[in-house]
């Protein structure tokens, strides 16, 4: 899976941006944190949801039963919108 090109990713130092070109089907903004921006700058290249946990596990001190949870929680939420290719 991989993030889709109709989207670009911002980072403000404390919140991460998702927001959608004009050729996406979703007209919004999506507001996260830092976890959300690591999980989206990892989509940025093809990836798996195991991959992303993996490295997720690496990057944080989290039990990874949690991190499991929260990336794919994540993924629900950008595939709803049409932010990933599968």
């Amino acid at each position: 899976m991989k993030l889709k090109k109709e989207f670009i990713t911002h980072e403000t130092g404390t919140e991460t941006l998702l927001v959608p070109t004009g050729s996406a089907a979703f007209a919004g903004l999506v507001k996260g944190n830092k976890t959300l921006g690591a999980i989206l700058s990892l989509l940025k290249d093809e990836t798996t949801e195991a991959e992303i946990v993996s490295a997720m596990k690496a990057r944080f001190d989290a039990p990874e039963a949690i991190i499991a949870r929260d990336v794919s929680r994540a993924l629900t939420e950008l595939r709803r919108i049409g932010a990933i290719e599968e």
